[in-house]
């Protein structure tokens, strides 16, 4: 057990040196699985280092990484801090331009490029003047490969010792809104991170197991995952692409498991599908003698019977989902936070759980709501120091007294929950003159079981309309049922809102919304602004048609 965690690299070289042999990666291969040790990648980690090290010329120590989640980005990151680098990761779902954006904003000198889909579409937005380090799951072969660096470069000799204030790593959003930020976080906010996380992330348990599928270049993967397994001298299994996710995932069996709410929205489809449907599940759960059978044969198929922390973040879940869970004795616990604060705000307490609230505030961290605009405000030792090369938006982060801005509204109870009541950004303004926070309607759309996505749209409308993307149970009925499942969810939410929210139209698309029609983030929020752009000349037209339900 580490008495005090220190900096990622520092807990890694720890328990290389305590337990050189306990198995650190674990990378899926067909039926096969790629192993490391604590020592083994500490060894390529350090050659890798060496090679960084020698590289870097005068000037910028940023090193980025383009790669889908693996072993190799683990040791990669692992690798920059041991040169003294600065690591900034890049989503693996970019395009050519927006990956020329960051890199050129990023001013990297070396990208390490790995596991990725689209390597011949993308590889054209590098700026010449980068050099490509390829790891053995890059299916580029020309250049300087990682395998011949292993085989051919000494180990790093001394290590950096940086101080607390020194940046870590330089952590781009994912852009819901706009240009990606790259947010500086610090050796000393990691450390102060992981140290006041220590109990509620239940880092002391023996033999932790994490599976790494969400985009480790995301604030809560990095922390839930990387951070939290090698500061836990844990092990890290990962997911070989999408359609072997169910079976990595059982081979696993985390202790730790981290899902964003349409992950979870997923499992329960999936679910219901294999039982026969919800009544079929509320028949089974009614048996006290079954009930007990078919919550362990569900957590088991999940691969979710030995998880001990059970969270979910990202974006806002409905109540009825963590509920749907609770019945199958799957404890959900969801996290809030944002980049900026490295997604430690708030966590929900295993034995109290408050539905409506997203968690109780960390100890370390200092909240307030803003008086004016229910602005959550907080500040705490592992916030940002701010977003490189933008002077005018790190101050814009900030209140004149030092409070981080969140952006999101809020209300917070005196036993220290925070309840979410918008994004003041998303906010919009109808043609009568009122403020529509969307978030709030989209969440009393998304429980229903022929949804997939909303987006409450409304600026410049008398009313708010809401665009819908059927799930696959929808889909699969006909136009009549839904007409009428949607006319009547409509009826059923609208007395439940302020008279200036009630829904006028409810318009099913056609198309899917995903990372690459880009309007989903690489964390699957739905990007606003796309969404709107893309459907925005219809939006008169379809209020000004004569159906309730209109079809696109």
């Amino acid at each position: 057990m580490i008495t005090h965690y220190q900096s990622n690299l520092e807990n890694f070289l720890h328990w290389e040196n305590h337990t050189p042999e306990t198995l650190y990666l674990r990378q899926p291969h067909g039926n096969q699985f790629i192993d490391y040790s604590y020592s083994a990648a500490a060894i390529e980690v350090r050659k890798i280092a060496k090679f960084i090290q020698d590289t870097l010329k005068k000037g910028s120590k940023n090193v980025g990484v383009l790669s889908k989640n693996s072993a190799h980005w683990i040791m990669a990151d692992l690798a920059i801090s041991a040169a003294g680098a600065i690591s900034v990761p890049f989503y693996a779902t970019l395009t050519k331009d927006q990956l020329n954006q960051v890199l050129v904003h990023s001013e990297c000198q070396i990208l390490i490029v790995g596991k990725l889909d689209h390597w011949d579409k993308i590889k054209d937005g590098i700026p010449a003047n980068i050099l490509l380090i390829h790891t053995p799951e890059s299916t580029e072969r020309s250049g300087t490969q990682w395998s011949d660096i292993v085989a051919s470069t000494s180990e790093i000799s001394t290590l950096p010792s940086p101080n607390s204030t020194d940046i870590a790593t330089i952590v781009y959003t994912s852009g819901t809104t706009g240009m990606p930020k790259g947010v500086m976080i610090t050796y000393g906010g990691i450390e102060a991170g992981i140290n006041m996380a220590r109990e509620i992330a239940l880092l002391d348990l023996p033999n932790t197991r994490y599976i790494s599928y969400l985009p480790l270049c995301h604030i809560a993967e990095r922390n839930f995952v990387e951070f939290s397994a090698t500061a836990a001298g844990g092990t890290i299994y990962f997911v070989e692409n999408l359609d072997t996710f169910s079976t990595n995932l059982a081979s696993a069996r985390p202790t730790h498991f981290l899902a964003v709410p349409r992950i979870w929205s997923k499992f329960q489809e999936g679910i219901l599908l294999k039982i026969g449907g919800q009544k079929k599940l509320n028949l089974l759960l009614s048996i006290p003698i079954v009930k007990n059978i078919i919550q362990k044969k569900i957590q088991k198929g999940l691969g979710l019977d030995c998880a001990k922390l059970a969270v979910t973040g990202a974006a806002p879940i409905t109540e009825e989902l963590l509920l749907w869970f609770q019945r199958l004795g799957i404890f959900i616990q969801e996290a809030y936070g944002m980049t900026e604060n490295m997604g430690l705000t708030t966590l929900m307490p295993r034995d109290q759980i408050k539905l409506g609230t997203v968690g109780r505030i960390h100890p370390d961290c200092e909240t307030r709501i803003d008086s004016i605009s229910n602005e959550i405000q907080m500040r705490a030792p592992y916030n940002t120091t701010g977003y490189f090369k933008e002077p005018n938006l790190t101050k814009e982060l900030f209140t004149e007294d030092g409070w981080l801005k969140t952006g999101d509204q809020g209300k917070l109870t005196t036993d220290g929950f925070i309840s979410i009541i918008g994004r003041i950004k998303d906010n919009f303004k109808t043609a009568k003159g009122h403020y529509v926070a969307p978030a709030p309607i989209e969440n009393k759309l998304n429980t229903h079981e022929y949804i997939e996505q909303v987006c409450v749209v409304g600026v410049n409308l008398p009313q708010p309309i809401v665009l819908v993307v059927l799930s696959a149970l929808g889909k699969s009925k006909d136009r009549s049922d839904i007409l009428s499942t949607l006319q009547s969810l409509r009826e059923e939410v609208n007395p439940a809102l302020k008279n200036y929210e009630h829904l006028k139209k409810m318009v099913v698309v056609q198309e899917d919304w995903t990372i690459e029609n880009e309007c989903l983030t690489p964390t699957m929020k739905i990007k606003r602004p796309s969404i709107e752009k893309k459907y925005e000349a219809n939006f008169e037209p379809w209020y000004a048609s004569q159906e309730t339900i209109v079809y696109e």
